[in-house]
């Protein structure tokens, strides 16, 4: 422990008007036997800080005792300068508050239970996993969390469920739910203990006050519940990716405020200490990401968990479809974008000249009959305060926010439905309206305005919606998806595709990530030795760069494209070919330790994030050569080699040619062009030789590398942008 005299030179004393904020002060990899220790440790810390150990015993809100040593604490802006000037202390941070981000979902990625072999079969529908849920709690009375059919909780299991308001443990957990626990100091501490749980209509407990855990919750891991449907729409039985496995839920996600980070942090290190085999956290900041050593977040321990062989699977957020607004670009977190599916709900517009135009949204109200159809830009303010739009169906074009203001007050001012025209089509617009609405493109909505320009009295019928699932509806990268490149780490390609959808019809990349989730909880039911980043690598190697009927994926934004990398990360998520990749693109502590000293970590930092002394190596390693399943260069002036190490996680003796696709301009050269692995060999490096022909600063070209041995097609994604001059884009 350093000496009190050696704290004391570096002292700043404090402004008396300065407020307090939660901090977390983090110091790194786990050094001490007992978590006794580790607390008397925190205490001894901060109490050269604050001056005697009654304050800091006050101040701190928790201590992190498994997987790594740190503690939240409240302090002031220069109590929290004094502390990081400690030896032993890697970093202090702000606490910030992050933001919380079916029944054919599964059907269409072929995760079929009826099927005689495959994923689900092989695991018993995943009985034996356990997937651990951070997010707002969960209403454990949903039929999602029946444990019908369910044999013992894994004897592996350490959790436990704990009563709070609203939830019992005795009636709410079984043999499904297994574990809940609810984080509140941080919220306690950040509200000065003024959050009234009746007026947020939120709990003091596990039960969701939210909605959005149980949703995630029900996605990764619900089970069977026949005849779900939202209103009628979207009939189905709805399940779970891993219907048996089990769930454990961490609540530190609270109604109104969002996620606390010290709360998110004490949830992780819960759920490595009790057990579970996956950690999904549908949580991220706002664009644009960051990630340092000084603003990690779930960054810091999902890598905790990451170094204990516990996957941690995030969303990539809702902030599409600008560049470079992915979210969780952590290298060792597996990201999760959001597509849409076969299935929409196409909602009947019928003018008076007997055209009928498809427009979407989840219209489950009455039919509105043939009634006056106007365009809310001629319509005056006043004209709308009196009632000038009531019984009418008001078309308006929504470009801005303002014109979406404006339509909503038409709506409140007793309007008989809505038709919205967009330049992208966002259906959530709808969601909240009590009256049929509907949404349409800029050129459906520009045929309704020429019918009531060239009509006398236009008039017009909106119809329920309906199901429709199959061709010849494409799937495409969601409109809010974020998007790549890393804006951290340009060198690293950081999105792993999957599927919104869902039984009560939410969107968003926070659903999508359950649905990866649960198939890595299948997955480390068959493949238990694999590491997280070689289950990561066979999720991406195996990915559809099509949707499951072989139709190209496109991109939702202001303009419509074919979906790339940097929209779709790996690719369409293909559940039945992830067990047997073939080769596998493995990482492990060294590879970690890597892309810290390459992306510029001092060795004290290290040294204390992985609780031993470390020095970086001279010259330091190239984040080109990060073992990555994807090949990105950010800024290429004339050529550049590359190496990747596979993994062979098939038969033996396999051998494997390479298939190129050359991005735009560039040239890939590949050696050894044959990969042959004998009885005694499982690794193989091999180098990529990439080659700029372009003589002007370019965007981004995208390509592949195709490791095929006849039965698996090893494929990763290739990505360059040539920069002749390097700080002028």
């Amino acid at each position: 422990m350093t000496p009190l005299a050696t704290i004391k030179k570096v002292l700043i004393v404090p402004n008396k008007s300065e407020s307090k904020r939660i901090h977390i002060v983090h110091l790194g990899a786990k050094k001490h036997d007992t978590p006794e220790l580790v607390t008397r440790s925190h205490y001894q810390i901060l109490e050269p800080v604050l001056g005697s150990k009654e304050s800091a015993k006050k101040s701190i809100v928790y201590s992190y005792k498994h997987g790594f040593s740190g503690f939240a604490a409240k302090l002031t802006a220069s109590q929290a300068k004094n502390l990081s000037a400690h030896p032993e202390v890697l970093s202090v941070m702000p606490s910030r508050v992050l933001r919380l981000k079916t029944t054919r979902t599964f059907d269409y990625l072929g995760l079929l239970p009826s099927t005689p072999k495959g994923l689900l079969h092989d695991t018993r529908l995943g009985s034996e996993a356990i997937i651990g849920v951070i997010d707002s709690g969960i209403w454990p009375e949903s039929g999602s969390f029946n444990d019908t059919g369910l044999g013992p909780i894994p004897k592996r299991w350490k959790g436990k469920c704990e009563s709070g308001d609203g939830f019992d443990p005795k009636k709410h957990c079984n043999k499904k739910v297994i574990g809940a626990k609810f984080f509140i100091e941080g919220l306690s501490a950040m509200r000065d203990g003024q959050y009234d749980f009746t007026e947020e209509n939120d709990f003091r407990s596990s039960r969701d006050g939210v909605g959005h855990g149980t949703h995630v919750s029900a996605i990764a891991a619900g089970s069977f519940v026949e005849k779900a449907s939202y209103h009628g729409l979207a009939g189905g039985a709805a399940r779970g990716a891993a219907p048996h496995a089990r769930i454990a839920v961490y609540k530190a996600c609270w109604a109104n405020v969002g996620c606390i980070t010290p709360d998110i942090l004490k949830a992780i290190e819960h759920s490595i200490r009790d057990g579970v085999d996956v950690i999904s956290i549908s949580i991220g900041t706002d664009a644009p990401a960051s990630f340092d050593i000084d603003e990690k977040d779930i960054a810091f321990g999902s890598f905790q968990a990451v170094m204990q062989g516990i996957p941690v699977v995030a969303a990539a957020g809702n902030e599409g479809p600008n560049a470079q607004t992915v979210d969780n670009v952590a290298p060792w977190i597996i990201n999760v974008a959001a597509t849409s599916m076969d299935r929409s709900f196409p909602m009947p517009i019928t003018l008076g000249n007997n055209l009928t135009i498809l427009g979407e949204g989840l219209n489950t109200f009455q039919e509105v009959g043939f009634t006056d159809l106007v365009l809310s830009d001629e319509l005056m303010e006043a004209s709308i305060a009196q009632g000038a739009t009531k019984g009418q169906i008001v078309l308006a074009f929504t470009p801005n926010f303002e014109a979406k203001e404006k339509a909503e007050r038409v709506m409140k001012a007793g309007c008989a439905g809505m038709i919205y025209a967009q330049s992208v089509l966002d259906p959530t617009v709808c969601s909240s309206f009590d009256i049929p609405c509907a949404v349409v493109d800029y050129e459906f909505g520009t045929d309704i305005l020429y019918y009531i320009q060239t009509t006398e009295v236009p008039i017009a019928k909106l119809s329920p919606s309906k199901t429709l699932i199959g061709r010849p509806i494409a799937s495409r990268v969601a409109r809010f998806s974020c998007r790549g490149p890393n804006s951290v780490s340009p060198a690293i390609l950081k999105v792993c595709e999957a599927i919104s959808g869902g039984y009560k019809l939410m969107s968003g990349t926070s659903m999508a990530t359950p649905v990866v989730s649960g198939i890595v909880g299948l997955l480390r039911q068959i493949r238990p030795n694999w590491s997280p980043a070689a289950i990561r690598s066979a999720l991406v190697t195996t990915a559809w760069r099509t949707d499951p009927f072989g139709e190209p994926l496109f991109s939702e934004g202001s303009t419509r494209k074919l979906a790339d990398p940097f929209d779709y990360g790996g690719g369409l998520i293909n559940p039945e070919k992830v067990t047997d990749p073939g080769l596998v693109y493995d990482m492990g502590f060294d590879d970690y330790v890597h892309y810290l000293c390459s992306a510029e970590y001092g060795d004290s930092e290290i040294s204390k994030l992985i609780g031993k002394d470390y020095k970086c190596p001279w010259p330091k390693p190239s984040m080109l050569n990060f073992n990555l399943p994807s090949i990105t260069i950010p800024s290429l002036t004339g050529e550049v080699t590359v190496a990747r190490t596979v993994t062979n996680v098939g038969p033996p003796g396999s051998v494997y040619k390479a298939m190129v696709e050359n991005p735009f301009g560039i040239e890939l050269e590949v050696n050894p062009k044959t990969l042959e692995f004998g009885s005694n060999t499982t690794k193989i490096t091999y180098s990529v030789r990439v080659r700029t022909n372009h003589k002007v600063n370019s965007d981004f070209y995208f390509g592949s590398l195709c490791w095929t041995d006849g039965v698996h097609n090893v494929t990763i994604p290739v990505s360059v942008r040539t920069k002749i001059l390097r700080n002028y884009g």
